[in-house]
């Protein structure tokens, strides 16, 4: 009896943790996969992978981490000053953690949990890619494909045309790491929840996408 007094508590505190640490950023729309356009006229952007990446942030009950993936490659497709097209390339492998120094041997723990077979399992998915399906105002959709698995998800965005060069920036949004298989410590039930305490890791990862392109 005192057992199951003692994991409804920690059920509790956990719901009520989560409440008080939920963020802003909105979740991003997941659906099935779509169709990616041709647009043969459109002119294309060559991303800049030094200052093109997404920028993530995983929270804890108690803590947490943030950094950054690079792109190795992509293309944005414009007419005129409007995205219509484009599919990105990142690379897994470049995965940084920016909140402990990298000097700290806590750092590279983290990194080769992050790159092992319970987050990205790198030996096997080094890359994830984003195709975009389609532009409707600010909200831009395209199908992620991570760890293999492919869906397709929407997001607000704003874009910016400066002669040769453009600059696509994304709000913070969410998206559920487990519906492309990153299950490592989920709250996936009261029973996991329960025994995990402070080192439930939640399942909404906060994104935002920064891509820098040059005209090619």
């Amino acid at each position: 009896m005192k057992k199951i007094v003692l994991n409804l508590f920690a059920v509790a505190i956990v719901g009520l943790t989560v409440v008080a640490c939920k963020s802003d950023a909105k979740e991003a729309k997941t659906g099935e996969v779509e169709a990616v356009a041709e647009n043969v006229e459109a002119a294309k952007y060559k991303a800049d992978a030094e200052n093109s990446m997404i920028m993530w942030k995983a929270n804890k009950i108690v803590g947490g981490h943030e950094g950054t993936i690079n792109v190795s490659s992509g293309v944005a497709e414009f007419e005129g000053d409007k995205l219509v097209g484009g599919n990105f390339m990142f690379d897994i492998n470049t995965i940084k953690c920016t909140d402990i120094p990298e000097t700290e041997e806590a750092n590279a723990n983290l990194i080769g949990h992050l790159k092992s077979p319970d987050f990205f399992d790198v030996a096997q998915f080094g890359t994830a890619a984003f195709e975009i399906t389609k532009v409707e105002g600010n909200n831009i959709s395209g199908n992620l494909t991570l760890k293999g698995i492919k869906k397709n998800i929407t997001f607000p965005a704003s874009v910016a045309v400066n002669g040769d060069d453009v600059t696509i920036t994304s709000d913070t949004f969410t998206l559920d790491r487990t519906e492309w298989n990153i299950m490592y410590n989920s709250a996936t039930s009261d029973d996991v929840a329960a025994s995990l305490g402070d080192k439930l890791i939640k399942d909404d990862v906060e994104i935002k996408i920064s891509v820098k392109a040059k005209k090619a």
